[in-house]
Protein backbone atom coordinates (compact mmCIF):
# COMPACT_ATOMS: atom_id res chain seq x y z
CA UNK A 1 0.00 0.00 0.00
CA UNK A 2 1.16 3.24 -0.85
CA UNK A 3 1.97 5.71 2.27
CA UNK A 4 0.68 9.53 1.67
CA UNK A 5 1.75 12.58 3.91
CA UNK A 6 -0.03 15.20 4.67
CA UNK A 7 1.30 18.88 4.56
CA UNK A 8 -0.66 21.45 6.27
CA UNK A 9 0.23 25.52 5.33
CA UNK A 10 -1.67 28.32 7.10
CA UNK A 11 -4.65 28.63 9.30
CA UNK A 12 -6.37 26.71 11.55
CA UNK A 13 -9.14 26.16 9.02
CA UNK A 14 -6.76 24.35 6.65
CA UNK A 15 -5.88 21.81 10.35
CA UNK A 16 -9.29 21.54 10.33
CA UNK A 17 -9.70 20.32 6.55
CA UNK A 18 -6.74 18.24 6.52
CA UNK A 19 -8.42 16.03 9.22
CA UNK A 20 -11.32 15.49 7.46
CA UNK A 21 -9.41 14.78 4.14
CA UNK A 22 -7.86 11.97 6.13
CA UNK A 23 -11.00 10.63 6.92
CA UNK A 24 -11.67 9.72 3.36
CA UNK A 25 -8.51 8.17 2.90
CA UNK A 26 -9.05 4.65 2.13
CA UNK A 27 -6.66 3.01 0.15
CA UNK A 28 -3.49 4.56 1.33
CA UNK A 29 -1.32 4.61 4.72
CA UNK A 30 -1.37 7.78 6.08
CA UNK A 31 2.41 8.81 7.56
CA UNK A 32 4.05 11.11 9.32
CA UNK A 33 7.21 10.30 7.56
CA UNK A 34 7.13 12.88 4.85
CA UNK A 35 10.96 11.18 3.64
CA UNK A 36 9.20 7.85 2.81
CA UNK A 37 5.51 9.23 1.15
CA UNK A 38 5.01 8.39 -2.63
CA UNK A 39 2.30 11.30 -2.20
CA UNK A 40 2.22 14.44 -0.75
CA UNK A 41 -0.81 16.29 -0.29
CA UNK A 42 -0.34 19.95 0.36
CA UNK A 43 -2.79 21.81 2.10
CA UNK A 44 -1.73 26.13 1.04
CA UNK A 45 -1.92 29.20 1.85
CA UNK A 46 -2.04 32.14 -0.36
CA UNK A 47 -2.86 34.94 2.23
CA UNK A 48 0.19 36.62 1.32
CA UNK A 49 3.15 36.76 -1.29
CA UNK A 50 5.58 35.24 1.55
CA UNK A 51 2.98 32.24 2.08
CA UNK A 52 2.69 31.36 -1.72
CA UNK A 53 6.90 31.63 -1.68
CA UNK A 54 6.34 29.19 1.44
CA UNK A 55 4.30 26.58 -0.66
CA UNK A 56 6.62 26.78 -3.91
CA UNK A 57 9.94 26.13 -2.21
CA UNK A 58 7.84 22.85 -0.10
CA UNK A 59 7.25 21.24 -3.96
CA UNK A 60 10.05 21.75 -5.14
CA UNK A 61 11.97 20.16 -1.87
CA UNK A 62 9.07 17.21 -2.67
CA UNK A 63 9.89 17.04 -6.41
CA UNK A 64 13.45 16.49 -5.39
CA UNK A 65 12.51 13.65 -3.56
CA UNK A 66 10.53 12.01 -6.10
CA UNK A 67 6.96 12.06 -4.58
CA UNK A 68 3.84 12.38 -6.38
CA UNK A 69 2.15 16.50 -5.21
CA UNK A 70 -1.37 16.82 -5.02
CA UNK A 71 -2.50 20.77 -4.32
CA UNK A 72 -5.41 21.64 -2.72
CA UNK A 73 -6.12 24.75 -0.12
CA UNK A 74 -6.67 28.51 -1.36
CA UNK A 75 -3.46 27.77 -3.14
CA UNK A 76 -5.13 25.19 -5.44
CA UNK A 77 -7.11 28.61 -6.39
CA UNK A 78 -5.19 30.84 -6.91
CA UNK A 79 -1.90 29.46 -8.35
CA UNK A 80 -3.18 25.55 -9.17
CA UNK A 81 -3.63 26.55 -12.71
CA UNK A 82 0.20 28.10 -12.87
CA UNK A 83 1.82 25.40 -11.23
CA UNK A 84 0.07 22.61 -13.04
CA UNK A 85 0.42 24.16 -16.58
CA UNK A 86 4.30 23.67 -15.61
CA UNK A 87 3.93 20.39 -14.63
CA UNK A 88 5.26 21.13 -10.97
CA UNK A 89 1.87 19.16 -9.75
CA UNK A 90 0.69 16.33 -10.35
CA UNK A 91 -3.18 17.09 -9.42
CA UNK A 92 -4.93 19.90 -8.07
CA UNK A 93 -8.12 19.76 -5.59
CA UNK A 94 -10.85 22.25 -4.43
CA UNK A 95 -12.03 22.26 -1.16
CA UNK A 96 -15.42 20.74 -2.59
CA UNK A 97 -13.75 17.63 -3.78
CA UNK A 98 -12.26 16.62 -0.76
CA UNK A 99 -14.64 13.95 -0.61
CA UNK A 100 -13.30 12.41 -3.49
CA UNK A 101 -9.94 12.58 -2.30
CA UNK A 102 -9.59 8.38 -1.96
CA UNK A 103 -10.37 8.08 -5.67
CA UNK A 104 -8.75 11.24 -7.15
CA UNK A 105 -5.54 9.60 -5.35
CA UNK A 106 -5.87 6.98 -7.34
CA UNK A 107 -5.93 8.54 -10.66
CA UNK A 108 -3.27 7.41 -13.14
CA UNK A 109 -3.72 10.50 -15.11
CA UNK A 110 -2.93 13.96 -14.02
CA UNK A 111 -5.75 16.04 -12.70
CA UNK A 112 -7.01 19.35 -12.24
CA UNK A 113 -10.36 19.56 -10.36
CA UNK A 114 -11.08 22.65 -8.97
CA UNK A 115 -14.93 21.94 -8.09
CA UNK A 116 -17.03 25.03 -6.97
CA UNK A 117 -16.83 27.37 -3.99
CA UNK A 118 -20.38 26.66 -2.82
CA UNK A 119 -20.10 23.61 -1.21
CA UNK A 120 -20.39 22.55 2.69
CA UNK A 121 -18.71 19.90 4.38
CA UNK A 122 -20.69 16.79 5.54
CA UNK A 123 -18.79 15.04 7.39
CA UNK A 124 -17.12 15.67 11.01
CA UNK A 125 -13.69 15.30 12.51
CA UNK A 126 -14.02 13.12 15.49
CA UNK A 127 -10.46 12.93 16.47
CA UNK A 128 -7.11 15.11 15.97
CA UNK A 129 -3.95 13.23 16.00
CA UNK A 130 -0.69 15.26 17.58
CA UNK A 131 -3.42 18.18 18.93
CA UNK A 132 -4.06 18.44 22.63
CA UNK A 133 -7.55 20.17 21.43
CA UNK A 134 -9.67 19.84 18.76
CA UNK A 135 -10.71 22.23 15.88
CA UNK A 136 -14.21 22.85 14.75
CA UNK A 137 -15.34 24.82 11.51
CA UNK A 138 -18.42 26.55 11.89
CA UNK A 139 -18.47 28.25 8.37
CA UNK A 140 -16.64 28.65 5.69
CA UNK A 141 -16.46 31.64 3.13
CA UNK A 142 -16.55 35.43 3.05
CA UNK A 143 -18.91 38.45 2.51
CA UNK A 144 -16.50 41.27 2.98
CA UNK A 145 -14.83 42.96 0.09
CA UNK A 146 -12.05 44.41 1.67
CA UNK A 147 -9.50 46.07 -1.27
CA UNK A 148 -6.60 43.85 -0.46
CA UNK A 149 -7.91 40.45 0.28
CA UNK A 150 -7.74 37.56 -1.43
CA UNK A 151 -10.22 34.65 0.47
CA UNK A 152 -13.25 35.96 -0.82
CA UNK A 153 -12.13 35.48 -4.53
CA UNK A 154 -10.60 31.46 -3.19
CA UNK A 155 -12.97 30.55 -0.51
CA UNK A 156 -16.57 31.74 -1.89
CA UNK A 157 -19.44 33.69 -0.29
CA UNK A 158 -19.89 32.70 3.60
CA UNK A 159 -22.36 30.26 4.09
CA UNK A 160 -22.91 28.37 7.90
CA UNK A 161 -22.07 25.16 8.90
CA UNK A 162 -25.50 23.20 9.99
CA UNK A 163 -25.77 24.18 13.62
CA UNK A 164 -26.88 20.26 14.84
CA UNK A 165 -24.08 19.18 13.36
CA UNK A 166 -21.53 21.44 15.07
CA UNK A 167 -23.45 20.41 18.39
CA UNK A 168 -22.72 16.66 17.28
CA UNK A 169 -19.35 17.09 16.31
CA UNK A 170 -18.47 18.84 19.33
CA UNK A 171 -19.94 15.92 21.51
CA UNK A 172 -18.35 13.47 19.92
CA UNK A 173 -15.26 15.44 20.27
CA UNK A 174 -15.62 16.27 24.25
CA UNK A 175 -16.71 12.25 24.73
CA UNK A 176 -13.39 11.47 22.90
CA UNK A 177 -10.94 13.55 25.65
CA UNK A 178 -10.81 16.82 23.97
CA UNK A 179 -12.01 19.32 26.58
CA UNK A 180 -11.09 22.43 24.72
CA UNK A 181 -12.12 23.39 21.41
CA UNK A 182 -11.54 25.89 18.85
CA UNK A 183 -13.50 27.71 16.16
CA UNK A 184 -12.33 28.05 12.91
CA UNK A 185 -13.41 29.18 9.58
CA UNK A 186 -12.68 31.86 6.90
CA UNK A 187 -15.14 34.69 8.84
CA UNK A 188 -16.85 32.91 11.82
CA UNK A 189 -18.58 35.90 13.49
CA UNK A 190 -20.76 35.89 10.13
CA UNK A 191 -22.14 32.61 11.19
CA UNK A 192 -25.62 32.08 10.76
CA UNK A 193 -26.15 35.43 9.27
CA UNK A 194 -27.61 33.08 6.24
CA UNK A 195 -29.35 30.63 8.63
CA UNK A 196 -31.05 32.79 11.13
CA UNK A 197 -28.46 32.23 13.93
CA UNK A 198 -25.88 33.85 15.27
CA UNK A 199 -22.00 33.15 16.88
CA UNK A 200 -23.58 34.00 20.38
CA UNK A 201 -25.84 31.76 19.94
CA UNK A 202 -23.96 28.70 18.90
CA UNK A 203 -21.60 29.04 21.63
CA UNK A 204 -23.74 29.47 24.05
CA UNK A 205 -25.47 26.20 22.84
CA UNK A 206 -21.50 25.03 23.07
CA UNK A 207 -20.81 25.87 26.15
CA UNK A 208 -23.41 23.34 27.40
CA UNK A 209 -21.85 20.47 26.25
CA UNK A 210 -20.24 18.43 29.58
CA UNK A 211 -16.80 18.26 29.29
CA UNK A 212 -16.26 21.42 27.45
CA UNK A 213 -13.85 23.28 29.83
CA UNK A 214 -12.75 25.80 27.37
CA UNK A 215 -13.69 27.28 23.77
CA UNK A 216 -11.60 29.47 21.83
CA UNK A 217 -12.24 31.63 18.67
CA UNK A 218 -10.65 32.20 15.53
CA UNK A 219 -10.87 36.08 14.66
CA UNK A 220 -14.09 38.19 14.66
CA UNK A 221 -14.75 41.24 13.14
CA UNK A 222 -15.61 44.05 15.21
CA UNK A 223 -19.07 44.93 14.19
CA UNK A 224 -19.98 41.19 14.83
CA UNK A 225 -20.15 41.32 18.41
CA UNK A 226 -23.68 41.63 19.01
CA UNK A 227 -25.60 41.53 21.96
CA UNK A 228 -26.25 37.70 21.43
CA UNK A 229 -22.32 37.34 22.02
CA UNK A 230 -22.41 40.20 24.64
CA UNK A 231 -24.52 37.79 26.20
CA UNK A 232 -21.50 34.50 27.00
CA UNK A 233 -18.69 36.96 27.58
CA UNK A 234 -19.05 36.46 31.53
CA UNK A 235 -19.36 32.31 30.58
CA UNK A 236 -16.35 31.02 32.18
CA UNK A 237 -15.66 28.39 29.58
CA UNK A 238 -15.24 31.06 26.94
CA UNK A 239 -11.52 31.99 26.72
CA UNK A 240 -10.11 35.58 28.46
CA UNK A 241 -8.14 36.17 24.77
CA UNK A 242 -10.32 37.69 21.74
CA UNK A 243 -8.93 38.35 18.31
CA UNK A 244 -10.44 40.96 17.17
CA UNK A 245 -9.00 41.99 13.41
CA UNK A 246 -8.88 45.86 12.83
CA UNK A 247 -6.18 45.29 10.39
CA UNK A 248 -5.17 49.17 10.34
CA UNK A 249 -6.27 52.09 13.54
CA UNK A 250 -6.38 55.49 10.86
CA UNK A 251 -9.92 56.28 9.76
CA UNK A 252 -8.32 57.34 6.45
CA UNK A 253 -6.66 53.94 5.74
CA UNK A 254 -9.66 51.71 6.80
CA UNK A 255 -11.42 53.66 3.96
CA UNK A 256 -8.98 52.78 1.69
CA UNK A 257 -8.97 49.52 2.71
CA UNK A 258 -13.00 49.42 2.22
CA UNK A 259 -13.03 48.25 5.55
CA UNK A 260 -16.38 47.92 7.78
CA UNK A 261 -14.85 49.25 10.98
CA UNK A 262 -13.97 52.35 12.21
CA UNK A 263 -11.64 53.40 14.22
CA UNK A 264 -13.01 55.25 17.15
CA UNK A 265 -15.99 53.11 17.29
CA UNK A 266 -13.15 49.99 17.69
CA UNK A 267 -11.03 51.36 20.27
CA UNK A 268 -14.76 52.53 22.27
CA UNK A 269 -15.21 48.26 21.98
CA UNK A 270 -11.51 47.08 23.03
CA UNK A 271 -11.45 49.40 25.89
CA UNK A 272 -15.47 47.70 27.04
CA UNK A 273 -13.93 44.06 26.67
CA UNK A 274 -10.54 45.07 28.69
CA UNK A 275 -12.22 46.45 31.38
CA UNK A 276 -13.50 42.95 31.76
CA UNK A 277 -10.58 41.19 31.73
CA UNK A 278 -10.21 40.47 28.70
CA UNK A 279 -6.60 39.95 26.67
CA UNK A 280 -7.33 41.30 23.10
CA UNK A 281 -5.52 40.35 19.77
CA UNK A 282 -5.40 41.54 16.67
CA UNK A 283 -4.33 41.70 12.93
CA UNK A 284 -2.50 44.51 11.28
CA UNK A 285 -1.26 45.79 7.69
CA UNK A 286 1.48 48.06 7.48
CA UNK A 287 2.77 49.45 4.12
CA UNK A 288 -0.19 49.06 2.36
CA UNK A 289 -0.86 51.82 -0.85
CA UNK A 290 -1.76 55.11 0.99
CA UNK A 291 -0.21 54.62 4.30
CA UNK A 292 2.03 57.93 3.63
CA UNK A 293 3.65 59.74 6.89
CA UNK A 294 0.20 61.93 8.03
CA UNK A 295 -1.68 58.27 7.91
CA UNK A 296 0.69 56.31 9.85
CA UNK A 297 1.23 58.97 12.65
CA UNK A 298 -2.45 58.71 12.81
CA UNK A 299 -2.73 55.26 13.26
CA UNK A 300 0.25 54.85 15.38
CA UNK A 301 -0.69 57.80 17.72
CA UNK A 302 -4.24 55.43 17.71
CA UNK A 303 -2.75 52.71 17.79
CA UNK A 304 -1.53 52.93 21.48
CA UNK A 305 -4.55 53.97 22.73
CA UNK A 306 -5.67 50.30 22.00
CA UNK A 307 -5.56 47.54 25.17
CA UNK A 308 -3.46 45.17 22.83
CA UNK A 309 -1.99 42.00 23.89
CA UNK A 310 -1.25 39.71 20.99
CA UNK A 311 -0.53 40.54 17.11
CA UNK A 312 -0.61 38.98 14.14
CA UNK A 313 0.72 42.07 12.11
CA UNK A 314 2.76 41.85 8.56
CA UNK A 315 3.45 43.88 5.55
CA UNK A 316 1.69 44.54 2.47
CA UNK A 317 1.42 42.27 -0.20
CA UNK A 318 -0.33 42.84 -3.88
CA UNK A 319 -2.78 39.68 -4.42
CA UNK A 320 -3.61 39.24 -7.90
CA UNK A 321 -7.14 40.53 -8.96
CA UNK A 322 -7.56 42.61 -5.76
CA UNK A 323 -8.81 46.12 -5.57
CA UNK A 324 -5.37 47.07 -3.99
CA UNK A 325 -3.31 45.59 -6.73
CA UNK A 326 -3.73 47.98 -8.79
CA UNK A 327 -2.97 50.36 -6.60
CA UNK A 328 0.66 52.04 -6.42
CA UNK A 329 2.95 50.77 -3.80
CA UNK A 330 4.28 53.92 -1.88
CA UNK A 331 5.72 52.70 0.99
CA UNK A 332 9.22 51.26 1.05
CA UNK A 333 10.15 47.87 2.24
CA UNK A 334 12.22 48.87 4.59
CA UNK A 335 9.93 51.71 6.21
CA UNK A 336 7.15 49.10 6.14
CA UNK A 337 9.60 46.60 8.60
CA UNK A 338 10.49 49.52 10.75
CA UNK A 339 6.41 50.17 11.33
CA UNK A 340 6.13 46.15 11.20
CA UNK A 341 8.92 46.46 14.57
CA UNK A 342 7.52 48.93 15.93
CA UNK A 343 3.92 47.86 16.50
CA UNK A 344 5.49 44.65 17.64
CA UNK A 345 7.49 46.63 20.44
CA UNK A 346 4.10 48.58 22.14
CA UNK A 347 2.49 45.10 21.61
CA UNK A 348 4.98 42.90 23.36
CA UNK A 349 5.29 45.72 26.01
CA UNK A 350 1.58 45.85 26.98
CA UNK A 351 1.34 41.68 26.99
CA UNK A 352 3.90 42.26 29.73
CA UNK A 353 1.95 44.64 31.39
CA UNK A 354 -1.27 42.40 31.24
CA UNK A 355 0.69 39.63 32.69
CA UNK A 356 1.95 41.80 35.50
CA UNK A 357 -1.25 42.98 36.20
CA UNK A 358 -3.19 39.73 35.96
CA UNK A 359 -1.65 37.70 38.44
CA UNK A 360 -4.00 35.16 39.16
CA UNK A 361 -4.12 31.46 38.90
CA UNK A 362 -3.79 30.25 35.09
CA UNK A 363 -5.65 27.66 33.62
CA UNK A 364 -3.49 25.78 31.34
CA UNK A 365 -3.92 22.65 28.64
CA UNK A 366 -0.82 21.32 28.88
CA UNK A 367 0.90 20.68 25.11
CA UNK A 368 3.63 18.75 25.10
CA UNK A 369 7.67 19.30 26.05
CA UNK A 370 9.90 21.36 24.37
CA UNK A 371 13.17 21.51 25.34
CA UNK A 372 13.48 21.93 29.24
CA UNK A 373 9.88 22.80 29.58
CA UNK A 374 6.18 21.72 29.21
CA UNK A 375 4.47 24.40 27.40
CA UNK A 376 0.58 25.21 26.96
CA UNK A 377 -1.90 28.70 26.99
CA UNK A 378 -2.82 29.87 29.59
CA UNK A 379 -6.84 31.30 29.55
CA UNK A 380 -5.40 34.81 28.43
CA UNK A 381 -3.58 32.83 25.24
CA UNK A 382 -0.12 33.60 27.10
CA UNK A 383 2.21 30.95 26.70
CA UNK A 384 3.61 29.03 30.15
CA UNK A 385 6.12 26.84 30.41
CA UNK A 386 6.43 24.40 33.09
CA UNK A 387 9.40 22.65 34.86
CA UNK A 388 7.93 19.46 36.08
CA UNK A 389 9.91 15.98 36.83
CA UNK A 390 6.71 13.94 35.67
CA UNK A 391 5.62 13.88 32.54
CA UNK A 392 2.71 16.45 32.13
CA UNK A 393 1.19 16.63 28.65
CA UNK A 394 -2.06 16.53 27.89
CA UNK A 395 -3.34 17.30 31.31
CA UNK A 396 -4.70 20.27 32.65
CA UNK A 397 -3.65 22.09 35.40
CA UNK A 398 -4.18 25.22 37.29
CA UNK A 399 -1.37 27.27 38.07
CA UNK A 400 -1.08 30.09 41.02
CA UNK A 401 2.47 30.27 41.90
CA UNK A 402 4.64 31.46 38.61
CA UNK A 403 7.21 33.78 37.38
CA UNK A 404 6.52 36.53 34.84
CA UNK A 405 8.99 36.92 32.70
CA UNK A 406 9.48 39.07 29.11
CA UNK A 407 8.95 36.17 26.45
CA UNK A 408 6.65 34.31 28.97
CA UNK A 409 5.71 32.87 32.26
CA UNK A 410 7.66 30.26 33.92
CA UNK A 411 6.21 27.75 36.62
CA UNK A 412 7.80 25.04 38.68
CA UNK A 413 5.60 22.48 40.03
CA UNK A 414 6.35 19.60 42.69
CA UNK A 415 4.28 16.70 42.26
Amino acid sequence: MQKIFFKTFGCRTNIYDTELMKSYVKDYEITNDEEIADVVVINSCTVTNSADSGVRNYINGVKRRGAKVILTGCGAVSKGKELFDKDTIFGVMGASQKANINSLLSSKQRFFELGDLNSIDKNIVTSYENHTKAFIKIQEGCNFACSYCIIPSVRGKARSMDESSIINEAKILAANGYNELVLTGTNIGSYGKDTGSSLGRLLANLGKIPGIRRIRLGSIEPSQIDESFREILKESWLERHLHIALQHTSEKMLRIMRRRNQAFSDLELFNELSSLGFALGTDFIVGHPGEGEEIWAEALENFKKFPLTHLHAFAYSPRANTHSAAMKVDVGGDIAKERLNLLKQITTQNNLNFRKRHKENLKVLVEKKNAEFYEGFDQFYNKLRIDSARDISKEWLEVGEYEVQNEANYAKIQF
